[in-house]
């Protein structure tokens, strides 16, 4: 039975990004050896980590002064990392779910974070409208997708100040304006590649402002510097990702994943929206994620929730059970999903209404 997966993290890649790393895990680049094995400074990995960075740069058109680093620690260092290195007088935080607010949390401790706006109130169902970014922070963060509860921001806003962005799960989703931000980072297990490596687009005029002392290995500039090779790279992921880049070049590029996700996420909204059984969780449709789908059933069946969980599993969905905050479920259509995947869930729900 095929299997379709829905995980939200570590989560689907592309098929020939996984069998290329098998290769390269047997014998890197012909070399005889495992990629497990090979020095990252050799010639060999230094020109898989010199494309990976020129097709990020290319694929989201990234203009001169900015920096592609591969860093370790996982987007929750960088909660602490951009204030470490950014943060003088003060900042803005847009706490739209769970990862945003641990972000926020994190630069408390380096000086004044204010929280600008904030969608607890409704249990992050919505992206917060009408607030005013503080023209004197240093940076104003925010969090574009939000893979627990379900929303998105789906444009590159206009801020006053220097704007940062965890885009962890919506990276590559659709083309973005680089120049709008002064810093972009994200964890890679969700777009991109195996958990352990972490992307960071970089301007370098943010940087170097700050008074405090940064240890070397916080510090931006450090690894700038030495291209990603201050320490030993996690090679694996940074492979896998060169593979998906460039499964994503031959694609077509963002433009055209972005259309193919569109059409993902309606085919799928559309029969949340139709069938009797079921509700979506996030109301307003502006606000809802292209990356990470949330629903439940209507009341009036609540108690067929585990039932519907059994039913889909045996019809090949995995990793639809919804994060605890939320319940129901959640079908994350990341990049690497295919179309059909989500086609045979939709056909699972109409089967489903059928039978109740």
């Amino acid at each position: 039975m095929k299997k379709h997966n829905f995980f939200a993290g570590p989560s689907v890649l592309p098929d020939v990004a996984i069998q290329n790393s098998i290769k390269a895990i047997d014998n890197f680049s012909d070399t005889g050896i495992s990629l497990l094995s090979i020095s990252h400074r050799s010639k060999e990995f230094q020109a898989v980590m010199d494309e990976a960075q020129a097709l990020f740069k290319k694929l989201l058109d990234i203009p001169e002064g900015y920096h592609v680093l591969f860093l370790g620690g996982g987007a929750s260092t960088q909660f602490y990392m951009v204030p470490f290195n950014l943060l003088e007088k003060k900042a803005g935080y847009l706490v739209t779910g769970e990862w945003a607010g641990k972000a926020f949390k994190e630069a408390k401790i380096f000086g004044e974070a204010i929280e600008v706006a904030s969608s607890k109130d409704r249990n992050f169902n919505y992206i917060p409208q009408g607030y005013v970014i503080p023209s004197d922070a240093d940076y104003f963060h925010i969090t574009t997708n939000n893979t627990i509860y379900g929303t998105e921001i789906k444009e590159d806003i206009d801020s006053p100040v220097t704007l940062v962005a965890d885009m962890s799960s919506d990276i590559f989703s659709r083309p973005v304006d680089v120049s709008k931000y002064g810093l972009i980072y994200g964890g890679a297990q969700k777009n991109l590649a195996p958990s352990g490596v972490t992307f960071v687009i970089v301007r370098e005029d943010i940087l170097g402002k700050v008074s405090r002392p940064i240890p070397t290995m916080i510090n931006y500039n450090t690894h700038i510097t030495k291209g990603s090779m201050f320490n030993t790279p996690p090679v694996l992921p940074i492979f896998t990702a060169l593979e998906t880049l460039r499964w994503l070049d031959n694609l077509g590029g963002v433009s055209q994943m972005q259309k193919i996700n569109n059409e993902k996420a309606t085919l799928l909204y559309d029969e949340i929206e139709r069938n009797k059984l079921f509700m979506p969780t996030v109301p307003d449709a502006k606000d809802r994620s292209i990356m990470n789908i949330c629903f439940v059933m209507n009341e009036n069946y609540a108690e067929l929730n585990d039932t519907f969980l059994k039913f889909a599993s045996e019809r090949g969905m995995v990793g639809l059970k919804g994060h605890r905050s939320v319940g129901g479920f959640r079908a994350s259509t990341y990049n690497a999903l295919p179309k059909e995947s989500v086609e045979a869930l939709v056909s699972c729900m109409k089967d489903f209404e059928a039978m109740h």
